[in-house]
């Protein structure tokens, strides 16, 4: 199993800080192993990063909510999850974190589990890309989108490195919100040519698609400062501003190459917004009609 690299010990706060009630929509807890160990099957394993590393990070970078995301290493045990909504919440008199399942909770999980998760505040369940050591038969796939949408919680869909176009056939008719990751993960140098953007692009024509900025530095062809990805992300956020929000991705999962500093991928979703008021819609007002944040 191959050794991924770790996130950037030393955040930098970004210039300026964002506004007040910033949220960062996905970021992924690990560890410590010995506490949470991963799923002996686990397609990859990353370094610890905690909870309460996680916390320090979001002080630095001005952002007050935050959405923690399964990663595929635990499987259905969301214990870590679980326990650091709950240390995040500690002391606020709302939620200002709240969680999204890997699906195969939806499978592997019972009623009392599943009402675990929804008491801990989580809202949402991620549907992995292939590779990852979880998939779904086509009858398992019903039961589980079936659900999400009893349970009242909104679609994750993780592209693959190849781009989303393909992954969507069993997700484009749902009448629930439906979050396309990593901006569907285009191809800078294919522009408007490329496939998964036309793809996103169409589905944020309906009302219920969102799209999340992020995973830039992976999208990059060019490397920091990521100037290919900007026009990518513009143009998805002329499309349907109302419905793009902003998630970090740390700790960088199965990266490769040094993940990048966090505060300079706050500053690249400033050049990705038109103005202040677009840009409070991303971090702020839109993230908060989608995942329910209490005022």
């Amino acid at each position: 199993m191959a050794n991924y690299l770790p996130f950037d010990p030393n955040p930098r706060a970004p210039s300026p800080l964002p506004p007040a009630l910033a949220c960062d929509s996905q970021f992924h807890v690990f560890g410590p192993p010995e506490r949470y160990p991963v799923q002996p099957d686990a397609a990859y394993t990353m370094p610890s990063a905690t909870w309460e590393v996680a916390r320090d990070l979001h002080r630095t970078l001005g952002i007050q909510r935050g959405v923690i995301v399964q990663a595929t290493t635990y499987g259905a045990d969301h214990s870590v999850v679980i326990d650091a909504l709950e240390g995040l919440n500690a002391g606020q008199p709302a939620k200002r974190y709240l969680g999204c399942a890997n699906a195969a909770v939806l499978l592997e999980g019972n009623e009392a589990q599943l009402q675990r998760l929804q008491d801990a505040g989580v809202r949402g369940a991620r549907f992995s890309r292939a590779g990852l050591g979880i998939s779904f038969t086509p009858t398992q796939l019903k039961r589980a989108l079936a659900l999400v949408k009893e349970l009242g919680w909104y679609v994750k869909v993780q592209p693959s490195a190849d781009g989303i176009a393909a992954q969507l056939s069993d997700f484009e008719q749902l009448d629930i919100p439906v979050v396309l990751d990593h901006m569907g993960r285009p191809k800078p140098a294919l522009g408007r040519q490329d496939p998964n953007l036309d793809k996103v692009l169409g589905l944020l024509g309906e009302g219920n698609f969102w799209v999340m900025l992020s995973l830039s530095e992976k999208i990059s062809t060019q490397g920091e400062p990521w100037d290919d990805v900007v026009p990518l992300a513009r143009t998805l956020i002329e499309a349907a501003p109302e419905r793009c929000i902003w998630g970090s991705d740390w700790p960088h999962p199965i990266s490769v190459k040094q993940p990048p500093n966090e505060g300079a991928l706050m500053e690249l979703l400033y050049r990705f917004a038109a103005d202040a008021a677009t840009l409070e819609r991303i971090l702020v007002t839109n993230p908060a009609q989608l995942f329910g944040f209490d005022a």
